[in-house]
């Protein structure tokens, strides 16, 4: 979930919707808060994403590090993703993700604050962990060194990066490999394996 940088023009909210592509929830739509005018990750990304991620997603321990309206980390549990924990700044959307949870009695759990420093207060792994965060805030790199540096990640365990599309690729571990890298007009998104943790 992309952040425009443009003020909501009112005090309304919801006013969009995020739609489920596949799995259990397939075709179900979820409001979006428009409190920071939120835009969603396209669904011909997130099919590409998924297909890519198509044999990892059943049970797996999921992290939405910049969630927005939690799109990622609902469709990897409607894929049947054990659990997803989804970070948000900003108190409305982080309310309003934490209502469509409820809504598909889903299990994940919403932690509302910055993303970066509460990174650094995990400690247990991941098997899938989603970096999509604000376009032109340099966060790709700190959030990938977190993620590193407090071991939230093992052996076989995938990282999936949307950034602008002319930003260079993040530095990474040599253990660290992209598998996939896909760019448009827009943006680019990548796939990283972690092959040793």
């Amino acid at each position: 979930m992309k952040r425009v940088r443009k003020k909501s023009h009112s005090g309304r909210s919801p006013t969009g919707q995020v739609r489920i592509i596949g799995g259990q929830w397939r075709g179900r739509k979820l409001p979006v808060s428009d409190a920071q005018g939120l835009r969603p990750t396209t669904d011909r990304n997130k099919e590409t994403l998924f297909n890519w991620l198509m044999h990892h997603t059943t049970d797996a321990r999921c992290l939405d590090v910049f969630a927005g309206s939690g799109g990622l980390g609902i469709e990897a549990l409607s894929r049947y993703a054990g659990f997803c924990l989804f970070f948000e700044k900003d108190k409305t959307a982080a309310r309003q993700l934490e209502g469509n949870l409820a809504t598909l009695n889903a299990n994940g759990k919403v932690v509302q604050g910055d993303a970066l420093a509460l990174l650094g207060q995990q400690s247990e792994p991941f098997d899938i962990i989603f970096v999509d965060p604000p376009f032109n805030a340099d966060l790709v790199r700190p959030a990938i060194s977190l993620i590193l540096q407090h071991g939230l990640v093992q052996t076989g365990s995938l990282i999936y990066v949307e950034q602008e599309p002319d930003a260079a690729l993040p530095a990474l571990p040599g253990h660290w490999q992209i598998i996939k890298h896909k760019q448009s007009s827009g943006l680019q998104y990548l796939l990283i394996e972690v092959l040793q943790a």
